[in-house]
């Protein structure tokens, strides 16, 4: 007997009924019922804004549900916090490890618990032993590839005695033989009568590793069965709105209304860390979307057209001229800046005031050693009133504003440089239903004035109604362009999916 094994069996390990949870008025989850048995792997796959981060939350504890009940091995959660789902065994390798760096793999394994180091150290030795994994206890974990780590947060759970391992994106910075490798753990760990849960957006990987697949869609199941029943076709069904192979698709391309306009940027066979072979073209007053799943690589190709991570191939030029490798502050001057996705970690600076916020950005005009207050202060003003933005005044400090004005305020950063072209990554996250109308009516003002939007977003609903062009990516590659009257949310779902010529002919 491995240290594994478990009683065999089919006991249903994991359940959850009626499971219902909102945000405000966003209702996320709508009567979710899934059950994960003893040796099962249940696929787990929706799109952006499903809902599977937040049932999975639930599941680990981190959220309570408004209505349903969860059950470990047939024994109903009463009190949801981390560390009792943990102790009822159930355990979450994150697709970003979380662990010390500079800590030894051992040490990271063994934290927390309370039993002697030299029983636990044997016990790690038995269960690598097992899994057939070499790896050096001694190492820092800031040595470790992505991979290893994954290792690492597996064997923190294993050690735990997980029932169910709740399995996030594992293979999304994976290479080829890494996959290999944890598919041949993942089956070892199948046979051993470990329970899991697969979160990914790669549909192949379901057919080389489930057992079970399940699918949300806006905060519901659509569809739940064994691997033996499905095909690449019912998953594309499940993933898109009913009756979508039954649309017509034989509208032709509209002639770009763009045709008699030099491009103001173009990215030539752009490649860089979490993407290949990128190029496409950017008009004056041009609003291009770019739609994809999380880990798809858009951010990864935004901030590196933008400057602030390094190229690995491949040219971007602006109004004509290379800009490839230049600085940020090179590339801004140049006509050229970028809203980031996290606007609290790279977006603003909270303990500042408004004023500062906004013209931070902005060098031209000020000298270097003295700032021009007046200057900086009409240029605040401006943007105060053009967006809309409620603050007490220009010396408010930015942390007390809503997310939606903060919002308002980092993009008024970003457009005081005079732009010509702007990337907004995720321009609306986080914000109500009122400033996101406002954040609309700002980026129509940008194309109204002839700039140029590069806009990143998850909301297929935000790409339709904003975007000229619309572009997706897939697993790191751009994978199609929608023409204006193609851009719908089975088109984009589709090929976010990398299943679009197969939702589109029904084979």
């Amino acid at each position: 007997m491995t240290q594994l094994d478990r009683d065999g069996g089919s006991q249903t390990m994991l359940e959850v009924k009626g499971i219902h949870k909102s945000f405000g008025q966003n209702a996320v989850l709508k009567g979710i019922d899934l059950s994960v048995k003893t040796g099962e792997v249940i696929a787990l796959i929706g799109g952006n804004g499903a809902g599977k981060s937040t049932l999975m939350k639930i599941i680990m504890g981190i959220y309570q549900p408004d209505q349903g009940e969860v059950f470990i091995s047939g024994q109903k959660v009463t009190s949801h916090k981390p560390s009792v789902l943990l102790e009822m065994g159930v355990y979450l390798v994150p697709q970003e490890p979380m662990l010390f760096p500079n800590m030894t793999v051992e040490a990271n394994v063994l934290i927390g618990f309370k039993e002697g180091r030299v029983a636990l150290h044997k016990r790690l030795v038995e269960l690598l032993e097992w899994l057939g994994w070499h790896i050096d206890l001694t190492r820092k974990a800031e040595s470790l590839s992505i991979a290893e780590q994954q290792m690492v947060e597996i064997l923190r759970g294993l050690m735990r005695k997980a029932k169910v391992l709740i399995l996030d994106e594992p293979t999304s910075a994976l290479t080829f033989n890494e996959v290999k490798s944890l598919f041949k753990t993942i089956d070892e760990l199948k046979k051993n009568n470990i329970s899991m849960i697969y979160i990914t957006h790669r549909l192949t990987e379901v057919f080389d590793i489930a057992t079970h697949v399940a699918i949300m869609r806006d905060g519901v199941i659509t569809l739940n069965q064994t691997i033996e029943n499905t095909t690449k076709e019912t998953l594309v069904k499940g993933l898109l709105p009913p009756n979508t192979l039954e649309r017509k698709h034989s509208q032709k391309a509209n002639v770009p209304q763009y045709e008699n306009l030099k491009p103001v940027m173009q990215v030539k066979n752009l490649s860089g860390y979490g993407f290949s072979n990128i190029s496409f073209d950017i008009y004056p007053g041009e609003i291009l979307g770019l739609a994809g799943v999380v880990g798809a690589g858009r951010t990864e190709l935004a901030i590196s057209i933008f400057g602030k991570d390094t190229t690995l191939g491949g040219q971007v030029f602006l109004d004509g001229k290379d800009i490839t490798g230049l600085s940020m502050g090179k590339i801004i001057q140049k006509g050229l800046n970028y809203v980031p996705e996290d606007r609290y970690l790279h977006g603003l600076f909270k303990i500042s005031d408004v004023a500062t916020n906004t013209t931070s950005a902005c060098f031209e005009g000020f000298s270097h050693f003295f700032m021009n207050f007046r200057k900086e202060s009409d240029m605040a003003n401006k943007y105060i009133q053009d967006f809309n933005i409620k603050v007490t005044g220009q010396d408010q400090l930015m942390g007390s504003l809503s997310g939606g004005n903060q919002q308002k305020v980092v993009i008024g950063r970003a457009l005081s440089t005079a732009p010509k072209v702007v990337i907004l990554d995720e321009p609306t996250r986080g914000i109500d239903a009122v400033a996101r109308g406002d954040v609309y009516h700002i980026i129509n003002l940008l194309k109204e004035q002839g700039v140029a939007v590069l806009l990143i977003s998850s909301d297929m609903e935000e790409i339709m109604e904003l975007s000229d062009r619309a572009l997706t990516m897939f697993q790191g590659n751009l994978n199609h362009c929608f023409d204006k009257q193609d851009i719908t949310q089975d088109n984009l779902t589709a090929a976010s999916f990398g299943v679009y010529e197969e939702a589109m002919t029904g084979a």
